[in-house]
């Protein structure tokens, strides 16, 4: 990201005034735990240290204003809370979502000017858009309620903004990990009230780093592959009379695989396998982290990748035999890796990106390789940011 002095100054032209705070939030990265949470199971994810960054003052107006750099500015008055379908999928929308949401907690709101810069990859898996809505819940937290909403408030401000207001539906995990920011733990048995434990392991003594790396395929048109997945597995929970798989018995599912198969087919209950034996491994990475195994910690990620190619099949979109950029983006990862650290799609799947645990002392050969097959610059290493939502000094 460019230096603070600069984003200041941008600031400045752009408004007309100086800016007089400043607040942070972070991108974050699913480790293990493949859509497991809208079947109320088992997460862990981390924060990370690409960050979207928000300067903001009072503008002495009835409205806020709200530059997103490289995006259309945007505004809103005070008092316009309710959602307004025409603003579907904007910046706009997030806005006076998480404007309705910090009201709706006894906020006084007043004017403000908010300039935002964010390094956060858009469609990358690692969560822009909930980064920018924990970012301004931060700024209205900061201003209109002198930080009193914890972090937890404020994802669940950011969501209800993003399904609410600007017309995806998702669960929490991901304002969740980029609100709280470090390795946590999560337990969706209670999906509007997740149970969040961070996880207290130092990644940076394991030898290895996390790399993301852009497959350069698009997530356009795969909506209903997406889809798929959610309808599926919950045609499966109403057979059973549950609102999810975590309340099914898997005794009684496997007891239950001749009717199943006959009934959903074949990749149905391939899915729900994953997903019981997914939070079996969440729970093993937890403890492999929790006991400073981090060999046993890699087997749990490089188990988990290989059932979401081959049981969660989230890795080939449907009918595509000739866009494979994810499969082979794994398998050459692998290669290059030749069965050290860990490989696994990332995030939802189908496009987008793959994450590899990479071993530092071929940690440049790797980046270089990949990059030469895919495109300069596919491979971006990361590491854990062990803070997530928070105001900052300017002089920081």
């Amino acid at each position: 990201m460019e230096s603070i002095d600069n984003i200041r100054k941008e600031y400045e032209a752009a408004f007309g005034h100086p800016a007089l705070r400043a607040f942070s939030a972070c991108g974050r990265s699913e480790l293990i735990g493949n859509h497991t949470d809208h079947q109320h199971g088992l997460v862990l994810a981390c924060g990370v240290n690409l960050s979207a960054l928000a300067l903001a003052a009072p503008n002495g107006r009835n409205e806020l204003r709200m530059i997103s750099k490289g995006f259309p500015a945007c505004s809103i008055a005070l008092d316009a809370l309710t959602p307004d379908p025409s603003e579907y999928g904007t910046t706009t929308a997030l806005l006076r979502g998480v404007l309705a949401g910090v009201s709706a907690r006894g906020a006084q709101p007043f004017g403000l000017d908010i300039y935002v810069v964010s390094n956060v990859l858009s469609g990358s898996g690692l969560s822009s858009s909930a980064a920018i809505e924990v970012l301004l819940g931060g700024v209205m937290n900061g201003y209109f309620l002198n930080g009193e909403l914890d972090e937890t408030a404020l994802a669940v401000i950011g969501q209800r903004a993003e399904n609410v207001f600007f017309g995806k539906p998702s669960g929490l995990l991901d304002q969740m990990a980029c609100a709280l920011g470090g390795i946590q733990f999560f337990d969706f048995s209670d999906p509007a009230v997740p149970i969040a434990e961070r996880v207290d392991y130092d990644f940076s003594t394991s030898g290895h780093s996390l790399v993301i790396i852009d497959t350069g395929a698009d997530h356009a048109d795969l909506t209903d592959c997406y889809a798929a997945i959610t309808r599926e597995l919950s045609a499966l929970d109403e057979f059973f009379g549950a609102t999810a798989l975590r309340d099914v018995s898997e005794t009684d599912f496997y007891a239950a695989l001749p009717v199943l198969r006959r009934m959903f087919g074949d990749r149905t209950v391939l899915r729900a396998m994953h997903i019981f034996d997914e939070n079996k491994r969440v729970l093993a990475a937890v403890d492999a982290l929790r006991r400073n195994d981090f060999s046993a910690f890699l087997a749990a990620l490089n188990a988990s990748g290989e059932s979401s190619y081959t049981m969660l099949q989230n890795v080939i979109a449907e009918g595509r035999a000739n866009g494979q950029a994810v499969a082979f983006t794994i398998c050459y990862a692998k290669k290059l890796l030749n069965g050290r650290g860990a490989v696994r799609v990332h995030g939802g799947g189908f496009a987008g990106t793959v994450l590899a645990i990479v071993p530092n002392d071929v940690l440049d050969d790797f980046c270089a390789g990949m990059d030469r097959v895919l495109t300069p610059g596919a491979s971006k290493p990361l590491s854990v940011r062990r803070r997530g939502v928070y105001e900052l000094h300017l002089e920081d």
